[in-house]
């Protein structure tokens, strides 16, 4: 691995854990009362994930590795990965569930036009990828 990649992957890791980190302080800082009443919905995230979400995109994957070229399968990957958890954190404020006719403050944004723009350089990124492993060759492995 060369060692550009290593520092970008680590620079990845360490932004990761002091957005996580930061996450954890102002949570624990809205009291406790509010991180009980979140871990129920942590366990729902975790087993919607495991089962659901990940056996989706397996079974997605696997049933399109054999139909796609193999340049492009590095591309289908990541659309997958980072699209399906994506989309699936969305889908409450996409579907605005919660909003509540009396107070306008709730629900108040586009959220459609930022998932949209997020799914734009997800695609954006995965067509670089694919354009660049279509151009070097398909990656081994």
């Amino acid at each position: 691995m060369s060692s550009n990649l290593t520092v970008a992957r680590t620079l990845l890791a360490v932004a990761g854990a002091l957005v996580g980190l930061y996450g954890a302080v102002r949570l624990i800082g809205l009291g406790w009362g509010n991180l009980v009443a979140t871990l129920p919905w942590l366990a729902g995230v975790v087993v919607a994930h495991d089962a659901l979400l990940a056996p989706l995109v397996v079974l997605v994957g696997a049933a399109a590795a054999g139909r796609l070229p193999r340049w492009s399968r590095r591309a289908a990957v990541v659309v997958l990965v980072v699209l399906g958890p994506v989309t699936l954190l969305a889908v409450p404020t996409l579907g605005k569930f919660g909003a509540k006719a009396d107070n306008p403050t709730l629900l108040d944004r586009q959220y459609v036009a930022g998932w949209v723009a997020v799914t734009g350089l997800v695609l954006l990124a995965a067509a670089l990828l694919a354009v660049h492993d279509r151009g070097k060759g398909a990656p081994r492995g």
